[in-house]
């Protein structure tokens, strides 16, 4: 079983926390990016266990429109080379309502409100929507 995460993070201070706590605690190896099409490269050629996406992302853009974790989990879902990557959505806009919303638009398997200040909670959650 793959022990690699794709983290899809616009916040340099989330990165840095997710990061450290998936390797330090998760022993997995963590790929870090916000360029779509590096993102849909790395679904589709790095063995990845989980993708864990930000929801509203600040800098992405796909064929020159500005584009969020949304529309980003769409495209994975889409594509039968990664639909099977199970993808858990990180959003720090977690309104009532708003996981089985975004878990309805796009596919994904699990959602984790932000601020994540619990390592324990993290792991949880991605090995949740790993099965393991």
């Amino acid at each position: 079983m793959s022990k690699r995460i794709l983290l899809v993070e616009d916040d340099p201070i989330n990165v840095k926390f997710i990061q450290t706590v998936l390797v330090k605690k998760g022993g997995y190896e963590v790929f870090v990016s916000e360029e779509v099409d590096e993102i849909l490269r790395l679904a589709r050629e790095a063995d990845l266990a989980a993708i864990i996406m930000d929801v509203s992302l600040s800098r992405s853009s796909y064929d020159g429109q500005k584009v969020d974790g949304i529309f980003i989990t769409q495209l994975l879902k889409k594509d039968e080379n990664t639909r099977h990557i199970p993808v858990l959505l990180a959003t720090a806009h977690a309104m009532f309502g708003d996981r089985e919303k975004y878990l309805e638009l796009t596919g994904a398997e699990g959602y984790i409100a932000k601020p994540i200040h619990n390592p324990a909670t993290l792991i949880e959650a991605v090995q949740a929507v790993i099965g393991s």
